[in-house]
């Protein structure tokens, strides 16, 4: 009588409180419902083997909710799929700017950067994972079928920019400067639309060139290796990954002048408002 009564009074505080949610449904992200709408028909283009079309569904997906780490993973998964390593690469790396233990992410990133011989890389990404993790087993083998042999970042580091007194000659209208760990010097140059890398042996390389660049102005550099420029004539802050892969990080920015990053922080003065917009980048 007792066990039948008890489980009478816990059913009728049920039905009282069922609104009571745990705390980790009350923290869990809200992802709005235009983006899953484009996630799931990214998953139905796939199925059907419309793969084109699945990436501009993810892509429109990430876009309209910039954390969806799984419209990423299916977005990294397929470029991959498709060959297009360099495209891939730079999805994963937005994973793991946003979620830096998603190590199934940086396995990807280690595993296409060996593809890629880029040995640094693969080398930093394969630290990044525990030994305890499954996945740094998965990372060596991917690393040993791409001839690169694993080691710590730290041993493998390229040197860092030159630290004697000179000059880099012959660069029209430079604008802005950054330095990256590795020793890589980038240059904005705002009449070519251009940015150029200088590489810590003094080759000087072509970064980045597109319409969307117009009249870059001041770089920044994160620890990921992101390039960020103040697009000055478009009205945007431009987000480049190390191997080039561009992506827009804000249009709410109205003739955007200086950059400064501090952490997972970025700060952006913007000439046209006469104000400092602040704005997480992991």
């Amino acid at each position: 009588m007792i066990k039948k009564l008890f489980k009478i009074i816990l059913v009728c505080a049920l039905l009282v409180f069922p609104q009571v949610k745990s705390f980790a449904e009350e923290q869990a992200p809200v992802i709005p419902t235009d983006a899953k709408l484009e996630y799931n028909h990214g998953i139905d283009c796939y199925k059907l083997g419309q793969y084109e079309e699945a990436i501009a569904s993810f892509r429109t997906a990430i876009r309209l909710y910039p954390d969806y780490i799984d419209a990423y993973y299916n977005l990294g998964s397929l470029l991959d799929y498709l060959k297009q390593a360099d495209e891939a690469l730079s999805v994963f790396e937005q994973i793991i700017s946003r979620k830096p233990d998603e190590y199934e992410a940086i396995y990807n990133a280690a595993k296409l950067s060996a593809q890629l011989g880029d040995k640094i890389n693969a080398a930093k990404y394969l630290d990044m994972i525990p030994k305890s993790s499954g996945y740094y087993t998965k990372a060596q083998d991917a690393l040993g079928k791409c001839n690169v042999k694993p080691a710590t970042a730290a041993a493998n580091a390229k040197p860092n920019v030159n630290q004697t007194n000179g000059c880099y000659p012959n660069i029209t209208s430079p604008t802005g400067v950054a330095t990256d760990k590795y020793g890589n010097l980038y240059v904005s140059s705002f009449t070519d639309n251009a940015i150029f890398k200088i590489q810590p042996d003094g080759k000087r390389v072509l970064f980045y060139k597109s319409n969307n660049l117009k009249g870059p102005i001041s770089l920044a550099c994160d620890e990921a290796g992101n390039i960020y420029v103040a697009n000055y004539h478009a009205n945007n802050v431009l987000r480049l990954s190390h191997s080039g892969a561009c992506s827009v990080l804000t249009k709410d920015v109205v003739q955007p002048y200086g950059l400064h990053v501090d952490g997972n922080m970025l700060f952006v003065a913007c000439q046209g408002t006469n104000s400092v917009l602040r704005l997480k980048i992991k």
